[in-house]
């Protein structure tokens, strides 16, 4: 008789120094979390849209459960490096999350963030988050979140991401996508946005529009 699977084992991350260098160890996800051990994570923005039209990028609303920022609004992929992982690897989370996926060569790599978060609930979340922009030949209808990770997607203009994010405005129109594939007129506020000490969304904003519009040189 064969005997039933048991319960999944928990990831495990490789911890880091603080100047990103691994450390030889790795530890359990929740205790990293607990401990403020330093890790990697993965960031992608994706940019739908041609020359012919205006430029927008999407952005996730995390699922209800997430133990950080629970509904807040995110970066269009966001993921965590398990243990032993290369680049090549963690982009895995693309079509987890988003439905779709991309080929390693297709990715703009556009810098490292460090990123220092002590939330309420006890998790202590040290990252260096590898960051990229992807910009697909995709209809945003070929997207799809997963309910398990995200809530929702949403659909922003490029010019209202950038007015968003640099406080010009409290909102802006969005395309919502509901995991069911139904895409609906909404909005998105700024408030939703998870907050940084270091505006992280405004610094992606400029960067994806230098990207757009040709700039070589783009940093977040």
């Amino acid at each position: 008789m064969t005997a039933a699977p048991g319960p999944p084992r928990p990831e495990r991350f490789d911890v880091l120094d603080a100047s990103g260098q691994p450390t030889g160890r790795t530890r359990r996800r929740d205790l990293v979390h607990r401990h403020g051990d330093w890790h990697r994570a993965f960031h992608c923005w994706i940019v739908l849209g041609t020359g012919a039209g205006p430029h927008s990028v999407i952005l996730q609303r995390r699922a209800d459960d997430k133990d950080t920022w629970p509904g807040a609004l995110d970066v269009s992929v966001g993921g965590h490096y398990r243990a032993g992982e290369s680049l090549a690897d963690v982009i895995r989370e693309m079509p987890e999350e988003v439905g779709q996926g991309a080929a390693l060569e297709d990715l703009l790599p556009v810098g490292r963030r460090i990123y220092v978060c002590d939330a309420e609930s006890g998790i202590r979340d040290r990252e260096i988050q590898d960051v990229f922009i992807w910009r697909p030949s995709l209809a945003y209808e070929a997207f799809r979140p997963n309910p398990e990770e995200v809530a929702s997607l949403e659909l922003v203009t490029v010019a209202d991401f950038l007015t968003l994010t640099t406080g010009t405005v409290a909102s802006a129109p969005s395309q919502h996508l509901s995991p069911d594939g139904l895409i609906t007129g909404s909005e998105v506020r700024a408030s939703d946005l998870i907050p940084s000490l270091d505006g992280y969304f405004r610094r992606a904003a400029v960067a994806i529009d230098l990207a757009i519009k040709g700039y070589p040189h783009v940093v977040v």
